[in-house]
């Protein structure tokens, strides 16, 4: 069970990677006001929400205690980060404030799941 958590763990560290590599390449146009939400932030979103629910379920499966609350804090952050994204990526571009929020978000997200204990 511990190799499959590890690599549930793994998916879902290669989706915040794809989320906030997308946010980060995505700065310079930011600059110019041109920013607009690339295929990667919407696949590494989906990729963390799916992989975070299956990381839950073998937590749970495996007799680990998992904190609700803390997963709860992380599930509402990103589905309003999926929401974004997904609403708006179709767009040429977006709107700076909103494209800021997501990258805080995301943030925000990593550090509830490295600092909170």
């Amino acid at each position: 069970m511990d190799v499959l958590i590890n690599v549930f763990v793994a998916l879902h560290i290669i989706g915040i990677a794809s989320l906030l590599g997308g946010f980060l390449t995505q700065m310079k146009a930011m600059g110019a006001g041109t920013p607009r939400f690339s295929p990667a932030m919407l696949h590494g979103a989906l990729t963390m929400l799916v992989t975070g629910v299956a990381l839950v379920g073998l937590n749970q499966a495996d007799d680990q205690t998992v904190n609700n609350l803390k997963i709860g804090i992380k599930l509402a952050v990103l589905v309003v980060i999926l929401g974004l994204v997904y609403v708006k990526r179709d767009e040429e571009k977006v709107d700076k404030g909103l494209f800021a929020a997501v990258g805080g978000l995301t943030t925000a997200n990593i550090f509830i799941a490295t600092l909170w204990v």
